[in-house]
């Protein structure tokens, strides 16, 4: 048997694989834009709010550690953009990856079952990184590999039609959500907000018809109390401290609906130019769109339950990242100083699993027993996250280089 058909029959067994060299048709701006944000949230590991509050007086660290944490309802900072860019980013690549597997000869049922795989892969890696730390399965769909692997298989029948047809499935998906949240009941007087993690008078409530929006009072809340307590649990569910939800992955999928957009446009034949002029297009229109449903009343920017209007703005948000990147990237070669990023982009999964998992816990012990307890306090207290943090941020990278070098890509 020849040495690719070996490594097929690998592909199928398994799901998953060690690609021995990159595709030759991978955009560039693709993966340095995928590399930014694996590295914003690598880079958590700095912990940049905690120098913030140590230095309460910096307006710069104030900023900076702002755009490292997640905003508590409404609106964003830049940390809120990581999951929507990185879901955006798997419908920009579907069209590439279809594409290939069809001039290999796949059939819909080979393309279908292998989605399938892909999607119960995704959704059990999410539900083993947050189970590292538990003493039994913690069973949660809210992170970002698990909502993706929800939704996969949809986008990847959703690519199949028309983009005309794909426009309206991503209007109805959005609709048909926020349908449902608008018809779900306000709380009542006798509500007990104390079960639900909420108080009745938080500073983040909406009001009005944007109150069916509100934190653990909503239907995707009613939902997970049911459905969440289907699985084992150390204790009965009753609420998600950070509002998050499991249907979160239907809006979370138009998200990626918007990203095949994209890569339906990154793959057509039209000039370099226009690409570039649809990406700016679309960007600004979802943004303005997102954000007249916001300040209208119709449908608030909540990322945490992934509004039908957080789906818009973040979805332009995108557009425009991607533009920015494949502008410069792609369309002016300016490829010096994005080594560093690319290294990160090709090998997402694996930096996702280095950044999730446990291994930034074993670099940054060892950095201790090595160099001593007090290494990190080389700038001072306040800086000290920075220290040990930019170590094994760096180690971390060191070890997606060492990947790269080798030509080792882990692939779902």
């Amino acid at each position: 048997m020849k040495e690719t058909e070996k490594s097929d029959e690998h592909i199928k067994a398994t799901g998953a694989a060690i690609n021995p060299a990159l595709p030759q048709n991978r955009v560039a701006s693709v993966d340095v834009y995928r590399g930014f944000v694996m590295l914003l949230m690598m880079a958590e590991v700095l912990s940049l709010q905690d120098v913030a509050k140590a230095l309460p007086d910096s307006t710069f660290w104030q900023f900076i550690g702002f755009n490292q944490s997640h905003v508590p309802w409404t609106w964003l900072s830049l940390h809120d953009m990581i999951q929507p860019s990185f879901t955006f980013l798997v419908g920009v690549v579907l069209p590439y990856s279809i594409a290939s597997r069809k001039n290999k000869g796949a059939s819909f049922g080979n393309i279908l079952g292998h989605t399938i795989k892909r999607s119960f892969i995704l959704i059990f890696l999410g539900i083993f990184l947050r189970s590292m730390h538990s003493e039994q399965t913690y069973w949660t769909f809210e992170d970002t590999l698990t909502q993706i692997g929800l939704g996969y298989t949809f986008l990847v029948l959703i690519s199949l039609y028309s983009q005309r047809i794909q426009i309206g499935i991503l209007v109805f998906i959005l609709f048909s959500y926020w349908l449902a949240f608008a018809l779900y009941p306000l709380p009542g007087a006798d509500f007990n907000y104390t079960a639900a993690g909420v108080t009745a008078n938080w500073e983040h409530n909406l009001s009005g018809f944007a109150a069916h929006w509100n934190k653990n009072t909503n239907f995707a809340w009613a939902f997970d109390q049911w459905f969440m307590n289907l699985f084992p649990r150390e204790n009965p569910f009753l609420f998600n401290g950070g509002g998050y939800s499991t249907l979160s992955f239907i809006p979370t999928l138009g998200t990626m609906v918007l990203g095949l957009l994209a890569g339906n446009i990154l793959n057509s034949s039209v000039t370099s130019r226009k690409k570039l002029n649809s990406f700016a297009m679309y960007g600004i229109g979802l943004i303005l769109l997102g954000a007249i449903i916001h300040f209208a009343g119709i449908n608030p920017i909540v990322k945490r339950i992934w509004t039908p209007a957080w789906t818009i703005f973040s979805g332009g948000i995108c557009f425009l990242f991607l533009a920015m990147f494949y502008g410069l990237i792609d369309m002016k070669d300016r490829k010096k100083g994005t080594f560093f990023l690319m290294v990160i982009g090709v090998n997402s999964i694996a930096a996702y699993v280095i950044a999730d998992g446990g291994m930034r816990n074993v670099i940054n012990d060892s950095l201790f027993i090595h160099l001593g307890k007090n290494f990190d306090q080389i700038l001072g207290p306040a800086y000290a996250t920075l220290i040990s943090g930019g170590l094994v941020l760096f180690f971390e990278w060191l070890i997606l280089y060492w990947m790269y070098k080798k030509k080792l890509f882990i692939k779902i």
